[in-house]
């Protein structure tokens, strides 16, 4: 029932002008209560082995995660929307369905990006 902050950095640099662009994307994780043996299980399986926090927010035998607040797609490791945006910034092409297929593909029902997906 812990809870516990996922930070995932980006950064954009254009190497013919020196531009860049950095920011950060911060996400609270509510974890649920488990057992001792479903622990041992999840490990066993070893899906938390090659994870930065050690579980897989998508695992969906393990569910590992009660709730969060932000972005779901930063807690798998890249919040596509936050990119999009920045390269959005910089006049790069990028498709309007970006939070849709992000969406999709996580099967969670985004709120945040309608406060960063704007039309320019």
């Amino acid at each position: 029932g812990r809870g516990h902050f996922v930070y995932s950095g980006i950064a954009l640099r254009e190497p013919a002008t020196d531009r860049t662009v950095t920011e950060v994307v911060e996400t609270v994780v509510r974890m649920r209560e488990y057992d001792d043996a479903e622990v041992a299980a999840y490990v066993a399986s070893g899906d938390p082995l090659d994870k930065a926090g050690g579980y897989a927010v998508q695992n969906a035998a393990f569910h590992p995660v009660a709730g969060l607040e932000g972005c779901y797609a930063n807690v798998m490791g890249l919040p596509l929307c936050h990119l999009a945006r920045l390269l959005r910034g910089w006049g790069i092409a990028i498709p309007n369905d970006v939070p849709t297929a992000c969406q999709a593909h996580t099967g969670w029902e985004c709120r945040v990006y309608a406060a960063l997906w704007t039309t320019p």
